[in-house]
């Protein structure tokens, strides 16, 4: 019989270590959170359209119209609303100002809004919001008192 002689097989590696850092995943992972921000930006943009006056506007001492002034809101510092002077709750305030507008010819339902400098951001957030849900056709912000 003959003899299986085993020998050592030993394995050496064609090249030393290795020192250098594969980049490779990392630019895949990069160029992945690049396409995904890529595409939720736009869809994070939110935006009020904004009409400004023209320089061409009548003087302050032109005859006024026979048109009815448009409503005023008030916004106290306190987050307190206040239609045409008259302090309104927030949960009649949608109803009431839907009201105060069908009241006026269509064409006419223009709403100004003078928040004070201290009012929460919020609650004028969601004033103007119940404004446009009521059915007021044009927003002006006023910083001046009327």
């Amino acid at each position: 019989m003959h003899r299986l002689s085993r020998r050592p097989v030993v394995v050496k590696p064609q090249s030393g270590l290795q020192s250098d850092i594969n980049v490779t995943p990392l630019v895949d992972v990069v160029l992945v959170l690049l396409i995904i921000f890529m595409v939720v930006t736009p869809l994070m943009r939110r935006e009020l359209p904004l009409q400004l006056p023209t320089q061409d506007t009548a003087p302050a001492d032109a005859p006024t119209s026979a048109e009815p002034a448009p409503g005023l809101v008030r916004l106290t510092a306190e987050g307190t609303l206040l239609l045409e002077g008259e302090p309104v709750s927030e949960a009649d305030y949608v109803p009431r100002l839907r009201r105060f507008l069908e009241a006026r010819p269509r064409g006419q339902r223009g709403l100004f809004f003078q928040p004070d400098a201290r009012a929460p951001y919020a609650r004028l957030v969601v004033a103007l919001d119940g404004a446009k849900s009521a059915g007021a056709e044009a927003l002006g912000l006023a910083v001046d008192s009327p």
